[in-house]
Formats: structure tokens, sequence, C-alpha cells
């Protein structure tokens, strides 16, 4: 039996046959553009009342819509026409597979005009940013790939991206940052950050992103507090740019500093219990800055509520991939420079992966399962806020010991105090500076942290990033291990730790 819903994404019902069939055509394009899609002629599409097309004339619509949607598109959508009994009522289906020479238009229209793509149930023009995706996608390129007009690079220019990312790459490696091999501009070449032309290396517009170049392609995130639940009061607000290793840092540093964040002791021990987990966190911004769509210029937006924490991705989902599949762990890579370059320097782990994973984490921390929103024009994901369950967690032994950080113009107001109990005794943090804690938070949640990163993270020159490390040391809340570029800064009760268990 086939069941009659309301009219989606991917159907739309016509009581009766047009008297135009641009009425219908336009459907049909968007459908091709997107998932595919049935339009069913004979049902009312308010109240889904089965109204039936005239038997008498059931073969003769069918031939007209079927010619009116080949005549019409271009490139040729072929319509698979077939009819139904409801009831003892006859309806006609005209199924849109999706298609694979994108973008599919309106011959009469043209392209630019005449492109149309599915929104939240309802047809609509294509805007300029998703013809070009569907370009893109009809030719079968990542966009990441292509040679990033008027940028240059130079032979120094590339090595020091290489440099750069191999740091990052040993910085998240943890135990096994000896294993990390250098990247090259040979490795570049491979993955599409660069393209060969006469001879000379190009840089694409992976290669823009990397460097932190924000002028040829848009890399900003955007970060907010609000009060509320809505956008109408906001308490703080900031933008990120730079390389997207430093986006991540950043946005992920700025969500921690504004939620709550509650201790668990164990023993003389105090651990760091965030209500939401910042493993999840990390995740989510990961994955909107390498999946996000870099042909729309808009921002990635990162939004913190009275409720809840909402990310907000731009562009459209890549084709083939829909909500129901990526929560299933299916993985389709938009940007496949930045994906190969992101797995090299162990932001990801595994594909597809990563979604189940932070539905698994928000799960539990006995936070609801969070909410996936959009997919057409951008992608949204809320994760809701438990305010109270810190605070009322007393069973298992976490105290709430913060008021929510709010970041302002003249700096980061913490009301936390991070205390830790060594082997050695306990450490003095109660004139911590906000930069410090970052440090602190980072080295803890890594295990470790390198000067690079650090100066990442903080947004610093060199000499002040290390003149913080060298403080942090000297006042043995962290101790340095290593030498020259594998130096790396680890909190001092884990080295005293180890060094217990020895």
């Amino acid at each position: 039996m086939w069941s009659i819903q309301g009219e989606s994404k991917n159907v739309e019902y016509k009581v009766a046959l047009p008297d135009r069939s641009i009425k219908y055509v336009k459907t049909a394009v968007a459908f091709a553009n997107d998932e595919g899609g049935r339009i069913v002629f004979g049902i009312e599409d308010q109240t889904l009342n089965v109204v039936g097309v005239p038997d008498d004339q059931v073969f003769t619509i069918m031939d007209a819509i079927s010619n009116a949607i080949a005549d019409s598109c271009e490139p040729l959508i072929i319509p698979d026409i077939s009819m139904r009994d409801i009831g003892g009522k006859t309806v006609i289906v005209a199924e849109i597979l999706p298609g694979a020479q994108r973008p599919y238009h309106i011959k009469s229209m043209g392209r630019d005009q005449g492109t149309f793509v599915r929104v939240a149930g309802t047809t609509r023009q294509a805007d300029a940013a998703t013809i070009k995706e569907l370009l893109f996608e009809g030719s079968n390129r990542s966009f990441d790939q292509t040679v990033c007009l008027g940028l240059e690079a130079t032979d120094e220019d590339i090595a020091k991206l290489c440099d750069t990312m191999t740091e990052v790459a040993k910085s998240n490696a943890k135990h096994d940052a000896d294993s990390i091999k250098p990247v090259t501009a040979k490795q570049l070449l491979s993955w599409g950050v660069l393209v060969e032309r006469d001879g000379e290396f190009k840089p694409t517009n992976a290669y823009a992103i990397l460097a932190g170049i924000n002028g040829p392609v848009r890399s900003v995130v955007q970060c907010g507090v609000f009060k509320g639940s809505t956008k109408a009061v906001f308490v703080d607000r900031r933008e990120f740019t730079g390389a997207p290793w430093e986006l991540v840092e950043q946005a992920y540093q700025y969500v921690l500093r504004n939620i709550h964040m509650g201790a668990r002791f164990e023993g003389v021990y105090r651990q760091d219990v965030y209500e939401i987990p910042p493993d999840a966190i990390r995740e989510l911004i990961v994955n909107a800055v390498v999946h996000r769509s870099y042909i729309d210029h808009s921002s990635i937006q990162i939004a913190i509520y009275d409720d809840r924490l909402e990310i907000t991705s731009p562009g459209r989902l890549p084709m083939g991939q829909t909500i129901a599949r990526m929560k299933e762990g299916y993985s389709k890579i938009r940007n496949e420079a930045l994906a190969a370059a992101f797995s090299y320097m162990r932001l990801i782990e595994h594909w597809g992966s990563g979604i189940p994973r932070i539905i698994e984490e928000v799960r539990e921390a006995g936070l609801r399962e969070p909410e996936f929103l959009g997919g057409d024009t951008d992608l949204r994901i809320n994760i809701y806020r438990q305010v109270d369950a810190l605070a009322s967690d007393t069973a298992s032994g976490v105290r709430d010991t913060t008021e929510t950080v709010r970041d302002t113009a003249s700096g980061v107001r913490d009301t936390t105090e991070t205390v830790r109990d060594t082997a050695s005794g306990v450490r003095d943090t109660t004139s911590l500076t906000d930069d410090e804690r970052a440090v602190i938070h980072y080295a803890q949640a890594n295990g470790g942290i390198t000067s690079v990163v650090a100066k990442n993270v903080l947004n610093l020159q060199e000499r002040q990033t290390q003149k913080i490390l060298a403080g942090l040391v000297n006042r043995g809340i962290l101790q340095r291990i290593g030498a020259a570029r594998s130096t790396r800064y680890v909190p001092a009760e884990a080295t005293a730790a180890n060094e217990n268990r020895d």
C-alpha cells in the first residue's frame, strides 16, 4: 500500500495538470539537482485529498508530462511516469532521479535564472553560489583542488606551510610523533593543495585555506554568546581568521570558556568536567571547517545560548549525502585536499566515525541527542545544554564550580580556578591569566602542547608565547620535555604520576 504523506524535500503534489507546464518542470529540475523525488498528480497538496485524474485522460496526461519535462530541461531529464490506484482513483506519479550532469535548468530561462533546488520542501531558484557548487558536482571536481586565481606561492612560502603542517601533525600525534613524516611540496601536489602548470607549482584554493590567506577564499569562524534562546540580545561576539587548525583551536577554546564547568574529585586530584563533552565540541568544529562549502562566502557560526550550543556550517550537503546517512556514519567528502591535509595532521581520525561518535558522547553525558537541521542551504547542529546537570550530579561526586564564562572586549573573565595536586605538592594557580588557562586546558586535554600550537591557540607572537610557557614551567604547572623542535610542554602532575608508577 502506497502511503500518502505531506509534501517534503522529495515529494510534491498537484491536484491536476497545471495549465502551464513550467509550474511542475521547475520541481523536476530541483529534484534532478538534489536527491531526486516524485511529483504526484491527482492529490490536493493542503488536504492530501485524493481527487484523481479522469480515466479517459490518463495516457494523454502522462505523455504531456513526459514531453514537457524532456523538452524544457537541460541537460535532458527523462522522468519515469507511472499510474497508481488509491481508493479506486487513479493518480499519476512522475519519478525524477538525482542527476549526474548538474546543474539542470529550464532552457528557456537560461542557467542563471532557470536553475532550481529544493529548500525545506519547496522549489526555489538557486543562487550563484549554489549554481557554482552544482557545477563542481556535475563535473566531479573539488573546489578546493582548483587553482586559486590571483594567488602566487614562492618556494619559501610552500616550505613554510610544509614545516607548519608537520609541526601541527607532530603535536597532535601524542605518542608516535617520531613516526610523522615531514610534509613536502610533492605531498601537497598529490593532495591537490598544489597543482603543476608548465613546470611550476600553482596554489589551489586549499592552499589559500591552509595558509590562512583570507581573501581569495573566505575562511572565518564567528562565535557569539547570547542571552536567552535567540540572537536578540548578545553578550559577546568574536571573529576568528587564520589557518584551519588555528580556527579549530580558537573556536574550541572560546566554547570551553563560555560553558559551565564542574569538578570531579578522585582523592586529592581534581578533574574538570564540562557540561558538554569537549571531544564532541572539538569534533563538530573540525567537521564544520573541513566539510563546509568554501564556494559560499558565509562564515561558520558558533552560537552559545542559554539552552544550547549551535554550530552552523555554510553550504548544502554534498551530492549523495543526507542527514540520515551522515548520522549512520556515511562519509561524503566535499573538500578532498583539505580532508587529506586534516587526516595527515591528525585532526580527523577515521572517516565516517565522527558524527556517530559525537552522538554517543553526548548521550553518555546525559544530554539529549544532538539535533541536525537543514542541509538544503547550510547544516546546523544543536547540542542542548542541561544547565543543572553538574550541580545536581552529587551522586557521582561532581560539583559545579563555575558560572558561565563570558568573553568581553576587554578580555576573558573566568570564574574558575584550576587547582592541581601533584606528587610534589599543591601548585599555586590562583593568579593564572586567561592565556595561561587556555594553554593549561589544551595541555591537559591533549597530553601536552608545543610552542607552535600554543602560538596558534593564543593568537600571539612567538616571543609572547614562549614567555607564557616559560612562566608556567617556572611555577611548576607545566614541565618541558624533549629538545629543539621536538620540545613539548606537559602537565606537571602527569609527569609526576608516571614517575610514581615507575
